[in-house]
């Protein structure tokens, strides 16, 4: 297998997500409640899986790799316009991060504004995915020889294999200061 599967693989799951993202905007854009919890756990997997796990092993791993090799330009143009588009992703999951924090503390005035961010997020998202899995991926393959291939996919397991670690290490370190707030 090529490092472009797993992640294009990945790409399947946050597809899923992103659809029901979309869903949720609409419920909300026809006058239906916003869900706390289910915006909490949307914002959980964009952080978490698309963030940290996805964009964490081509940004870490693959694009590094490839940053390394005499790419055409305009190849090197289109990875940069994808990691544009990583840190757009990001920005636009803190500001929704940051309106829920004012709903949960009885804020309701942001409503338009999450609204936005999630129809920002589920535009930019299949766009972004379809440029990877059929212009960058199948072109950015082609630079890696069978064992930097072999060596990304097992990079690729062992960045999986430390990410629930770094992810609880991070909440333990969360509530403690949440704790130490408090007394």
């Amino acid at each position: 297998m090529l490092p472009a599967g797993p992640l294009m693989i990945e790409h399947r799951l946050i597809e899923q997500a992103v659809s029901l993202i979309e869903k949720e905007s609409e419920i909300i854009r026809s006058g239906g409640k916003l869900d706390l919890p289910l915006l909490t756990s949307m914002i959980d997997f964009m952080w978490i899986y698309a963030d940290r796990c996805h964009h964490g092993k081509e940004e870490e791993i693959l694009f590094s790799y490839l940053e390394g090799k005499d790419m055409d330009e305009e190849h090197r143009e289109m990875m940069s316009v994808l990691i544009d588009d990583h840190r757009r992703s990001r920005a636009l999951t803190a500001e929704l991060t940051e309106l829920l924090e004012s709903f949960r503390r009885g804020e309701q005035g942001a409503m338009d504004d999450v609204v936005r961010i999630l129809d920002t997020l589920s535009q930019i998202y299949p766009d972004h995915i379809r440029r990877e899995d059929k212009m960058f991926f199948p072109v950015a393959m082609k630079y890696l020889s069978k064992e930097e291939s072999d060596d990304m996919l097992a990079r690729f397991e062992e960045f999986d294999s430390t990410l629930i670690h770094e992810r609880y290490k991070a909440e333990v370190e969360r509530m403690m200061a949440q704790m130490g707030a408090r007394q």
